[in-house]
C-alpha cells in the first residue's frame, strides 16, 4: 500500500541493504537509524544479512520493513548467491545497498537479477587488514567495480584509500560522514543506576563489539598499568567495557587472570548506551583499524573526552589536545598515560569534553548524514530510472 494509504500499486523505490550479519555494532545502529529516520514517503526498505538477524534488528520500528537471514556458512557458496538472486528477482528492489567486503562481491549477483542501482559503503577495515592494502581483496574491489554505480566513504581516510589504493574513479565515490542524534546524545547531567560504579570513581568506558580490531586486551593492559603507576588513583579506577562479540568470554578470562573482576564490568550488549555513557568519565578506543567510529561520536556528543587510537577517520574527527588525546593502539603504556592525563587533571577533561561535544554538533549530525544519503539515493533515480526530483523536505 503506498504511504498516502491510497489502495494502489506502492511506487516509493525499495532499498534493499545487504549486509554480513546484524548484531549490536556501530554499522548497524546507522542502519537502523537510515531507516527509520529516512521519510516513510521517499524510500521503502527490506535488510538481507548473508549469515544471522539478531534481536537488534527489533530496533527498526518503520512498518513492512522486510528481514531476510540467507544463514551463509564459511567459505565461499555458490548457492547463496543463488538465494540472494531468487530475493532480488522477487523484491524488484530499485536500489541495493551493501555494506563492507563481506557483501561487496553481491553486486554483481545483484546486476545479473536486474536491480537497476548498485550502491557500496566502506565503513572499516578488519584488524587482519587494517590499512587496506590485501592485493587479492583490492583485485576483486576492481574487478566488480564496474557493477558498482556509487562507492561511498565514511571517512576522508577510507576516500584516499579508494582513489589511491584501490583506484577508484573519484567520480564514482562519494563522501558521507556517520551521524548522531545529538538529542538522544548529549550532557544531560544524568547519572547511570545501572552500572556497578559510584558517583566519585574515574571510571573508564568503552562500547564496541567485542573482536581483534577494538583492541580490547590492549585496553585492559593499559588499565592494569595505569592502577600501578597511579597507585593514589587505584583506589577511584574502574573500567567498563559495553558490548557483546566472539572475544567476550576471552576478555573475562584476562580480566579475571589479572585479578580485576571488582573494577571491571563486562555486561555484554546493552540497548541503553546513551545513559550507560552519562556515568563514563573518560571515554577510550584504542581499536587497531576503524573508518568514523560511530559509539565515538556517541561519546563525544554526551561531552565525553576521548584517549582514541591515531588511525583510520578517527584523527579527522578528534584533533589531538583538543577534543581528546591520541595514541599508538599498539603502545599499552601511551594509553596508560592519555588516561592518567584526564584522571588526573578534571578540569582539562571537561574542557576536552566541551570541545568534543561542539565538534559533533558542528560536523557529524544524525540530519547532515540522512541528508546526503538521500540526495545520493534521489540523484541515482533521476538518473538511472528517470524518476522525477523528489522533495528534499524531511
Amino acid at each position: 500500500m503506498p504511504a498516502s494509504g491510497t489502495v494502489g500499486p506502492d511506487t516509493r523505490p525499495l532499498v534493499v541493504h545487504l549486509t554480513y550479519a546484524f548484531n549490536v555494532g556501530g554499522l548497524e545502529t546507522l542502519l537502523v537509524e537510515c531507516i527509520n529516520r529516512m521519510p516513510a514517503e521517499r524510500y521503502r526498505h527490506a535488510l538481507i544479512c548473508l549469515t544471522d538477524i539478531s534481536s537488534f534488528a527489533d530496533r527498526i520500528d518503520q512498518p513492512d520493513v522486510e528481514l531476510i537471514a540467507l544463514h551463509k556458512p564459511p567459505g565461499n557458496s555458490l548457492g547463496i548467491h543463488l538465494q540472494l538472486w531468487k530475493h532480488l528477482r522477487r523484491l524488484r528492489p530499485a536500489i541495493l545497498h551493501t555494506y563492507n567486503l563481506a557483501a561487496f562481491e553481491y553486486n554483481f549477483t545483484a546486476a545479473l537479477a536486474g536491480v537497476p542501482i548498485r550502491v557500496h559503503a566502506e565503513h572499516g577495515r578488519d584488524a587482519s587488514d587494517p590499512h587496506g592494502l590485501n592485493p587479492k581483496h583490492n583485485a576483486l574491489r576492481r574487478i566488480l567495480a564496474p557493477w558498482v554505480d556509487s562507492f561511498i566513504a565514511v571517512s576522508d581516510d577510507l576516500l584516499r584509500w579508494l582513489d589511491e589504493v584501490v583506484k577508484i574513479a573519484p567520480s564514482r565515490t562519494r563522501l558521507i560522514k556517520n551521524g548522531v542524534d545529538t538529542a538522544q546524545f548529549s550532557k544531560s547531567g544524568a547519572t547511570d543506576n545501572a552500572s556497578p560504579w559510584g558517583l566519585d570513581d574515574i571510571v573508564i568506558g568503552t562500547v564496541s563489539r567485542i573482536q581483534d580490531v577494538k583492541n580490547h586486551r590492549g585496553l585492559v593492559e593499559a588499565f592494569i598499568m595505569l592502577r600501578a603507576s597511579h597507585p593514589a588513583l587505584a583506589p577511584r579506577l574502574r573500567l567498563s567495557i559495553i558490548g557483546d562479540g566472539p572475544l567476550l568470554e576471552t576478555l573475562r578470562a584476562q580480566v579475571g587472570a589479572a585479578g580485576l573482576d571488582d573494577v571491571v564490568w563486562l555486561p555484554g550488549a546493552r540497548s541503553d548506551i546513551a545513559a550507560l555513557l552519562q556515568g563514563f568519565t573518560i571515554f577510550a578506543l584504542p581499536s587497531l583499524a576503524e573508518g568514523t567510529p560511530v559509539s565515538l561520536l556517541e561519546a563525544m556528543a554526551c561531552g565525553l573526552p576521548v584517549v582514541a587510537a591515531r588511525v583510520g577517520g578517527i584523527p579527522e574527527v578528534i584533533r589531538d589536545g583538543a577534543h581528546g588525546l591520541l595514541v599508538d593502539p599498539t603502545d599499552a603504556g601511551a594509553i596508560a598515560a592519555a588516561l592518567a592525563t584526564y584522571a588526573n587533571e578534571p578540569l582539562l577533561a571537561r574542557a576536552h569534553g566541551d570541545a568534543a561535544r561542539l565538534r559533533i554538533e558542528q560536523q557529524y549530525s544524525m540530519n547532515a548524514m540522512l541528508d546526503q544519503y538521500l540526495d545520493l539515493y534521489d540523484g541515482l533515480c533521476r538518473s538511472k530510472l528517470r524518476r522525477p526530483r523528489l522533495s528534499t523536505q524531511h
